[in-house]
């Protein structure tokens, strides 16, 4: 059925309007003033402004680790990131050596079948580089549309590739047209520092975050970016934390390297304090990279303004507090990394962020969406507003408080990281391709109508700062 949204404020990264949106078969077909309404469900969008729908590059669903899975899987995961406003994700796949990459993506596919009820696409970790991995690579990009490799420069032993597969991947990746990713802490100087805190009996919560110091971040991060240099390929740093990582990628962009930033809204929003909490209640809030010193917070504030940083992810990967996260009573490095963070992203950067005047509301949709969409060969199918680009859409309020809670969050964990934190601004209705999946707060989705999204190569799009650049 047609849909004509009106009375709304219309803002993308670059422009703020007022205008109807037409919506038929899933695409945007119109916009405008008077559009023809006969046939079309109306949409009173009336006191509120819509927004492309948000785009979470950082996903865990139904992610095995430290001998558990998380907790939301992609029917939970989705749901809750609807409600938050996010009408695609992309999920990170792992993989195991010697394993055939198709393996892998396959057993994500069978995860998600059946259940997403947004659109979504998967990442591909990298742990070797050989040449069966090469051969393999370029059918991945064309046969998957996977165009971005993750790399873990952490967790020893696990999930931990070598500079070698760093680099390679960096070189396959400038000729394959992907974009390579890093967890960038120094997994090496972590185990060390694990191993002594152990020892010496430190075994409460904090000491996660004491035993990955900013400074194995910043390392991390600027040898990954000076990697990236020297093979004139293209890197995105996820989860970036600190003020040490902010300082080593504002320096290789500087530089005219091609490196990218994503921060996430714990990072922006808690501290390191949380993780002294007593009754083992510290646990809650472990995860990789920690929580920092609070003075962080203005350096990632002043990034995300100033375009050193330009994405903001999730990192969601939820445990329950009861059973899960309890694993690691008595050893730190036994709780399970992650938290439940999909369904809160864009209230708190809107709320933290564009009320409080840190970012502008352009920059908002941009962090939120429209970058997303350019660096992972999603735009401008998806990221904008604009005819011809898919329906997906949030009808956000602006102005209406709420406080986050367990009680309310619809994710299938059993404890909110933000417990209690009041914020304003929340999505009233969320479309994915046209049809509605929240609908005045209320879900009216389907499992399994989310579609899987093929991507395509980094920068064959208008996927990087030279889109304005095109001539005619």
């Amino acid at each position: 059925m047609k849909k004509l949204i009106k009375n709304g404020t219309v803002v993308t990264a670059t422009d703020t309007y007022k205008a109807e949106i037409l919506i038929e078969e899933g695409k945007i077909s119109a916009i405008g003033q008077n559009l023809p309404s006969q046939g079309a469900e109306i949409v009173d969008a009336k006191g509120c402004f819509v927004f492309p729908g948000g785009i979470d590059p950082h996903t865990h669903l139904d992610m095995p680790f430290g001998g558990t899975i998380t907790k939301d899987d992609f029917e939970t995961g989705t749901v809750a990131a609807a409600f938050g406003g996010t009408t695609t994700i992309i999920d990170f796949c792992l993989t195991n050596k010697g394993v055939p990459l198709k393996d892998s993506i396959q057993a994500w596919h069978d995860k998600s079948k059946g259940k997403a009820v947004i659109d979504y696409g998967f990442h591909l970790m990298i742990g070797e580089m050989n040449e069966s991995v090469l051969e393999q690579l370029q059918s991945v990009i064309n046969d998957e549309g996977i165009t971005s490799f993750k790399v873990f420069m952490a967790y020893k032993n696990v999930l931990q590739a070598d500079d070698e597969t760093l680099f390679r991947t960096l070189v396959a990746a400038k000729e394959l047209g992907a974009l390579v990713m890093i967890h960038g802490e120094n997994g090496d100087v972590i185990d060390y520092l694990t191993k002594k805190a152990l020892a010496e009996g430190k075994t409460d919560p904090i000491y996660h975050a004491l035993t990955r110091p900013p400074e194995v971040e910043g390392e991390a991060t600027g040898r990954a970016a000076t990697l990236t240099g020297l093979a004139g390929s293209q890197l995105y740093v996820v989860h970036v934390s600190c003020a040490d990582a902010v300082e080593k990628i504002t320096e290789a962009r500087n530089k005219g390297f091609d490196v990218w930033g994503e921060t996430c809204p714990q990072y922006l929003v808690l501290d390191q304090t949380y993780l002294e909490r007593p009754n083992f209640e510290g646990a809650k809030y472990v995860w990789s990279p920690p929580l920092r010193e609070k003075w962080n917070q203005d350096v990632l504030w002043n990034a995300l303004k100033t375009g050193q940083l330009q994405t903001i992810g999730s990192d969601q990967c939820s445990f329950d507090f009861n059973g899960q996260k309890e694993l690691g009573r008595g050893d730190f490095t036994k709780i399970p990394n992650g938290g439940p963070i999909i369904e809160d992203r864009l209230s708190i950067l809107f709320s933290e962020g564009v009320k409080k005047g840190r970012i502008s509301l352009h920059q908002f949709v941009d962090i939120t969406s429209t970058r997303v969409a350019k660096l992972f060969g999603l735009f401008p199918k998806k990221g904008t507003i604009a005819v011809g680009a898919d329906a997906d859409i949030v009808i956000f309020e602006p102005n209406i408080k709420r406080t986050i809670s367990a009680e309310t969050h619809h994710m299938a964990v059993d404890y909110s990281a933000f417990e209690g934190m009041e914020v304003t601004g929340e999505p009233v209705s969320v479309l994915v391709r046209g049809e509605f999946v929240i609908k005045d707060k209320a879900f009216v989705g389907n499992p399994g109508s989310g579609q899987y999204v093929k991507r395509a190569k980094y920068g064959s799009e208008l996927s990087s700062d030279q889109d304005e650049k095109l001539t005619i």
